[in-house]
């Protein structure tokens, strides 16, 4: 078979029970040695060294098991997990699931970085912070932005972030009380609206006009003395960049108010534009998207935030700054919104993404957007030619590194609609797609997202594998319906242990306490 053709999958299961309910009461992965007595004179008695407050009344609740028990619990769970160094997983739009270089686990595993300490005094820790102090560079030449912080721990935070920001700066001008507008866009990230919201303003949302494009005239009509900012995503989730973007920026300007771009996938805009010649006032990256560096659900991340000069005293800190001999945390911002996370960011994000940008170069990072720009379009061919899906706003125009396509044709068809779908594509062994952040506006969504990293011969796999299940659904719609059938957890229909707020539990623990009390 060709590496273009849907391939037989079927994955591994395991019926394995989580790390708790496999403890056996003694047994041990390691047993430590007795302190020999030349060291316990020098040392003294441990227990006198450890302050009463550090101390524990009791042993943790930890499960209790051997070595190679431990290693087969994980093994398994691991042979379950799909993922991009064994899946191809095009279909995770907005999220840019690029391969990973493997060289950068191992500078991160380095012990000089993995054993590094927030605390540590700032002379011995000269290099990382020279990186930190570099990327900050690297990042505002890319953006165009003046200034970073890696505090945020991703994209949303990122966006509280500079909501935070936006409130401390129009506070800072006397306007505190009157600005409490915040416009976005129904295609922009939801981030975009959530944060601020969460901040304390409120959200007015732009409406897309027949191109698909934020309905400018609707934005003029909103502004006003109230409009503290602009939260836009460019391109928005459907993939369509708004060549017009700054007409936008300049409207909200206009009536003083400040603008932010949501960069977090920016994938097919490295070296081709820049948020500072749209004339932004905030940006942000994350890291864990465009620059490489592994996901990890929800973090491992950073959402680098970035913000142009008269707002950096408001950044979260500490900045690293260089005084032309050494490298330091400068934390004296009086203005500054203050922490928003601990210490000064995911370093080992960090580091991974110095090591990217350093590896590519200004060449190479314009030629990762070109490349994912024309392995997006040449991916949008190939699914035009699928029966009952389309491509809703800007019909025949090209797209950047994504596109939102509907599947409402073949539903209507034959009752068979992208969740389904998204599902049986899993038999296929490729990764679940990113449908759609609700409401959906566009009908029957689904988003995916074929960045640099994925070969043509991975393009048309992807397609196969949905034509597939196109001609799948219109012969034996069940089949799809009723999907996944090879993988490790089949169709879940009670969603109610995620919804029901008496049996949700984030934690084991919690989940036990839960059981113990009578329903």
């Amino acid at each position: 078979m060709k590496a273009s053709e849907p391939r037989e999958y079927h994955g591994v299961k395991w019926h394995e029970p989580i790390i708790f309910e496999l403890s056996c009461p003694g047994e041990r992965g390691i047993i430590l040695p007795e302190v020999e007595q030349e060291i316990a004179d020098v040392v003294g008695d441990i227990d006198q060294l450890l302050p009463r407050r550090l101390k524990r009344r009791q042993s943790p609740s930890l499960p209790e098991v051997s070595e190679p028990r431990v290693l087969k619990h994980y093994l398994r769970l691991s042979q379950e997990t799909m993922g991009n160094d064994t899946n191809n997983s095009i279909g995770l739009g907005t999220c840019t699931m690029k391969y990973n270089p493997k060289i950068h686990e191992q500078l991160v595993r380095n012990p000089k970085l993995a054993e590094l300490h927030p605390y540590q005094d700032e002379r011995t820790i000269q290099g990382i912070l020279k990186i930190i102090h570099e990327l900050n560079r690297f990042l505002t030449g890319i953006s165009g932005m003046d200034h970073y912080s890696f505090q945020p721990s991703g994209g949303t935070q990122a966006i509280y972030a500079n909501a935070s920001v936006i409130r401390a700066y129009h506070e800072h001008q006397g306007e505190g009380e009157t600005r409490d507008e915040v416009i976005t866009t129904i295609f922009s990230h939801p981030g975009n609206a959530g944060a601020p919201s969460t901040a304390g303003y409120k959200v007015l949302t732009l409406m897309p006009d027949e191109k698909g494009f934020p309905d400018l005239e609707m934005l003029k009509s909103m502004v006003s003395e109230r409009t503290a900012a602009l939260f836009i995503t460019n391109p928005e989730d459907t993939g369509i960049f708004s060549p017009n973007i700054k007409d936008y920026v300049d409207e909200v300007h206009r009536v003083g108010g400040l603008c932010v771009y949501d960069q977090a996938n920016a994938n097919g805009l490295l070296g081709i534009t820049r948020a500072r010649e749209a004339g932004f006032d905030l940006s942000h990256f994350n890291l864990h998207k465009t620059f490489a560096s592994p996901h990890g659900s929800m973090g491992p991340g950073c959402g680098a935030q970035g913000v142009v000069e008269k707002l950096k005293p408001f950044l979260p800190g500490p900045l690293v700054d260089f005084d032309g001999e050494k490298y330091f945390h400068n934390g004296n911002k009086p203005l500054s919104i203050g922490k928003v996370r601990k210490f000064y960011g995911n370093v080992p994000v960090i580091l991974r993404s110095y090591a990217y940008i350093m590896t590519m170069g200004e060449e190479g990072l314009r030629d990762v957007s070109e490349i994912s720009i024309l392995n997006n379009n040449y991916m949008l061919k190939g699914m035009r030619e699928i029966p009952g899906c389309t491509v809703p706003y800007s019909e025949g125009d090209h797209k950047l590194e994504q596109v939102r396509y509907s599947w409402e044709d073949l539903f209507k068809e034959t009752g068979v609609g992208t969740e389904a779908i998204n599902r049986r594509t899993v038999d296929y062994g490729m990764q679940n797609y990113f449908e759609s952040h609700h409401p959906w506006i566009v009908p029957e969504p689904f988003t995916p997202e074929p960045a640099e990293t994925y070969s043509k011969e991975d393009i048309d796999e992807y397609v196969a594998v949905l034509r597939t299940i196109a001609e799948e659904a219109r012969i034996n719609p069940d089949l799809v319906n009723n999907a996944p059938h090879r993988v490790a957890i089949a169709k879940i229909t009670d969603t109610s242990p995620m919804t029901d707020v008496d049996k949700f539990a984030v934690t084991w623990r919690a989940f036990k306490r839960k059981q113990a009390v009578p329903q």
